[in-house]
């Protein structure tokens, strides 16, 4: 039987993380790893299932000080701290996204789960589901916003209010399937099941039916949506908006409109998670001297204060000016990494006091450059 993995490591957290940290790695990791983003993924749903484990430890103060202690033989039966609660993986998921009453966290964001508009998975003359996708800024993916979109699809006909008839129209079973809404077709030895083209499935047929849709019910129509974009989002996640699909046959339920959400790419900002990454160019004076620096965040400003003799290629960290992290008041960090930017474009007397310093620089100031020539001494020998 395989061992199993430090939960710091299934976390990949030090030993020192804070709960706000456990909670940001569980969270970060647990949707990528949830069995409904990843079908039939066998390793997936060991990796989300050990993620809960994990989760459930080191997140209680108890549970991680037995744990730190014992490791997991405190866990097992005879140890010194007791059995760990066996907590569903799915409870402890729902637990931390706020899951509750009405739609799951991957029914909002991934897709799955019944039809809407009243249809159901089992109405058969439910209409189809749609897909749309949606482009928005960084800065609307930080702080949320309402989207409008224009969608042509297949609405309910003002003609006939979805009945699919005329006026004293009446439904008749039809003939072609027997208001079973299929028919059977014949290849070689096998009987292959298909919907009936003559009542499209609703096993009856409308004896007058609607000029204005041909006794479907439904007829193409321009539409105006409005989007609820949550704070967090990210690339690829998508949005279920219920009943939104196209109108059901001859006034079956609605499909579902799945909106699958795309960021643009930002001029100054990576992202990573909720984590964010830029690059800073500063001053040679000002990477030498040290000094203080402004940065842009999404927020607006900020400034930090860089050392002496700070090197190219130095990050800082600017704790919560990240994205903030989704349904939670959590919030990622900007990492800064500082460029220093050498002049290209200097006059005789720049030059001249240049020269002068180089000349009264020693090599224990310039400690990398001697460094790297000690090891690479064989090579020029």
């Amino acid at each position: 039987m395989a061992s199993k993995r430090d939960y710091y490591e299934v976390l990949q957290i030090p030993k020192d993380a804070s709960q706000e940290d456990v909670k940001r790695a569980y969270r970060k990791m647990a949707v990528k790893f949830h069995p409904d983003k990843n079908p039939g993924d066998a390793s997936a749903e060991d990796k989300f299932k050990e993620l809960g484990e994990a989760y459930d430890v080191l997140f209680d103060e108890q549970k991680r000080a037995a744990y730190d202690r014992y490791g997991h033989a405190a866990f097992s039966q005879g140890g010194g701290g007791g059995r760990a609660a066996a907590h569903d993986p799915f409870d402890v998921f729902r637990e931390v996204f706020g899951g509750g009453g009405g739609e799951n966290i991957f029914e909002q964001f991934f897709g799955g789960g019944g039809g809407g508009g009243g249809g159901g998975r089992g109405d058969r003359n439910r209409g189809e589901d749609l897909r749309y996708d949606l482009q928005i800024t960084l800065e609307e993916a930080a702080t949320g916003c309402v989207k409008e979109v224009e969608l042509t699809k297949r609405e309910r006909c003002d003609g006939c209010q979805g009945s699919g008839g005329e006026q004293g129209a009446k439904a008749v079973i039809c003939r072609d399937c027997g208001g079973r809404g299929q028919v059977l077709s014949s290849r070689g030895f096998f009987q292959m099941a298909q919907t009936c083209p003559k009542c499209r499935g609703t096993g009856q047929n409308i004896d007058k039916p609607c000029k204005k849709c041909g006794g479907e019910g439904r007829a193409t129509a321009t539409t105006q949506i409005k989007l609820t974009i949550p704070p967090g989002i990210e690339e690829g996640m998508k949005l279920r908006s219920s009943g939104q699909g196209e109108a059901g046959v001859r006034g079956g339920g609605n499909g579902d409109l799945y909106v699958v959400m795309h960021i643009k790419e930002h001029a100054v900002f990576e992202r990573d998670g909720s984590d964010l990454m830029c690059d800073v160019p500063i001053s040679f004076t000002t990477a030498t001297l040290g000094g203080e620096v402004t940065v842009p965040t999404l927020g607006g400003r900020a400034q930090f204060k860089v050392a002496p003799g700070t090197q190219s290629g130095t990050t800082f960290k600017l704790r919560g000016k990240g994205m903030p992290e989704l349904n939670s008041t959590l919030r990622g960090d900007l990492h800064v990494q500082v460029i220093v930017e050498v002049p290209t474009k200097l006059d005789a007397e720049q030059r001249k006091k240049l020269e002068e310093f180089a000349a009264s620089m020693g090599e224990e100031n310039s400690p990398m450059h001697k460094s790297f020539f000690e090891k690479a001494r064989e090579f020029f020998s």
